[in-house]
C-alpha cells in the first residue's frame, strides 16, 4: 500500500485514497538527471519511479540509493529500470519478462495484484519485438491490472504528435487489439523535447482494469536536467462522495 493522497476541496465532489503516487521519466544516462531525480522523488513522496535509459556505470545502474529498492536485470547496457521508493509497496521481479529493456513487476496490495512494466523500445529494432513482449506481460497478467511506462520511439497523432510514422501506426493497431489505453493527455508540454524539436514518444499504457484507477496523469513543469518531461500521475479510487 502507497503513501496516503487525499484531495478534499470546494471543487472537487469526492476523496480519493490512492494506493500508489508514480513518476515516469527517461534520465538519458545522465548523473545530474538522475541527482534531480531523488530530489523531487523526495519532495512529491513518490512510490515507484518507472526509469528509461538509467545512469549507468560500466552496465550497472548508479546514483540509486540503497534505501530504495531498485528493480533491473541482464548483463548488458540497462535501458529500463523501477525504483520501489516506499517500502511499504509489496512488489516482486518478474525474471522471465524481464531485460536489459524491459523490466516488469508484480505489485500486491491488500485485494489486488498489477503488473508494471518499465519498457525502452529501441528504434533500431523491429518494434514488433517490443509489442511480443508486451503480449507475454497481458498474458502472465491473467486479467490483472498491466501499467506500461514506454519509451516507444513511436510518433502518433493518437498520442498527441503532429504526425504519425510507421512504427507509430504499429502501435496504434497493436494498443487498440488488446485493448489496452493510452493516458497520455494533449498537455502544452511535450514529452521530448530538445533544440531538434520536440514529440510524445513517452507513452503510459494500461488495461481496461486500470483505467478507471489511474488520476492526475500529467507532464510535469518541474525541471527534469534531460531532454525528457517528467511524467506523474496516481493508482488509486474513489473512496468516499461527499
Amino acid at each position: 500500500m502507497g503513501r496516503p493522497f487525499n484531495t478534499n476541496t470546494t471543487h472537487t465532489s469526492r476523496i480519493y485514497n490512492t494506493h500508489i503516487k508514480f513518476l515516469q521519466i527517461n534520465l538519458m544516462h545522465s548523473r545530474v538527471a538522475t541527482i534531480n531525480l531523488l530530489k523531487i522523488v523526495d519532495e512529491d513522496g513518490t512510490d515507484v519511479v518507472c526509469i528509461q535509459e538509467p545512469y549507468v556505470i560500466y552496465n550497472k545502474i548508479a546514483g540509486i540509493p540503497r534505501k530504495h529498492k531498485l528493480y533491473a536485470t541482464g548483463e548488458g547496457r540497462h535501458r529500463a529500470a523501477i525504483v520501489v521508493t516506499n517500502n511499504q509497496v509489496n512488489s516482486l521481479l518478474l525474471r522471465q519478462l524481464s531485460d536489459e529493456d524491459t523490466v516488469v513487476l508484480e505489485v500486491l496490495s491488500e485485494k489486488t495484484k498489477t503488473i508494471i512494466a518499465s519498457m525502452y523500445f529501441d528504434i533500431n529494432r523491429q518494434i514488433e519485438d517490443d509489442l511480443n513482449k508486451i503480449e507475454g506481460i497481458i498474458q502472465h497478467a491473467k486479467g490483472a491490472g498491466v501499467l506500461l511506462a514506454i519509451d516507444s520511439n513511436s510518433k502518433s497523432k493518437m498520442w498527441h504528435d503532429n504526425q504519425t510514422n510507421a512504427r507509430g501506426k504499429i502501435l496504434e493497431e497493436f494498443l487498440t487489439s488488446k485493448q489496452l489505453h493510452i493516458l497520455n493527455e494533449e498537455s502544452t508540454l511535450t514529452t521530448y523535447l530538445n533544440s531538434r524539436g520536440s514529440s510524445n514518444i513517452y507513452l503510459t499504457v494500461v488495461s481496461n482494469q486500470l483505467l478507471r484507477a489511474v488520476e492526475n496523469w500529467e507532464v510535469s513543469y518541474q525541471e527534469s536536467c534531460s531532454d525528457n518531461c517528467i511524467i506523474k500521475f496516481a493508482v488509486g479510487q474513489a473512496s468516499q462522495e461527499l
